[in-house]
């Protein structure tokens, strides 16, 4: 009888079939993706300046007043109702400007939520609130 003797080869059989399963598969899956859409920004948007937001004030009184910096940031007082009428207008010349809305420190929250719900109710879409950070506070005492 014969010794056997050791093979120093690979068998690459299984290998390729395994490739061909992955092929196959690939085939079958690439037809059914959805390619993604991306939005690149252009030239002219990347060197237009960014809009300043219109800024609505709610008074511990509950009047509003409203600054629009494009228009030279003069306050005008004005109602619930002519200032959604107004705003519809201002967004109707430049839709991509927000509107940002502050309360007092002694307003009822109440009266934001309302604000903000007649803007909705008017069709204004990009809508915000303005809040003012607290100050730091240390803890050197501790």
């Amino acid at each position: 009888m014969r010794p056997r003797r050791l093979k120093n080869e690979i068998n690459v059989v299984p290998y390729i079939d395994v490739m061909l399963v992955l092929l196959v598969i690939f085939m079958v899956t690439a037809p059914m993706t959805q390619p993604g859409v991306i939005e690149l920004p252009s030239v002219g948007k990347s060197s237009a300046p960014p809009v300043a937001p219109i800024e609505i004030t709610v008074k511990a009184d509950e009047s509003l007043s409203m600054r629009d910096k494009q228009l030279g940031g003069a306050e005008v007082t004005l109602g619930p109702y002519e200032l959604a009428k107004m705003l519809q207008e201002l967004q109707a010349k430049n839709p991509e400007q927000a509107v940002l809305i502050a309360g007092d420190r002694n307003v009822k929250y109440e009266a934001v939520l309302r604000i903000m719900d007649e803007l909705q109710r008017a069709q204004i879409t990009k809508i915000g609130l303005l809040v003012q950070p607290l100050p730091a506070v240390t803890n050197k005492g501790r």
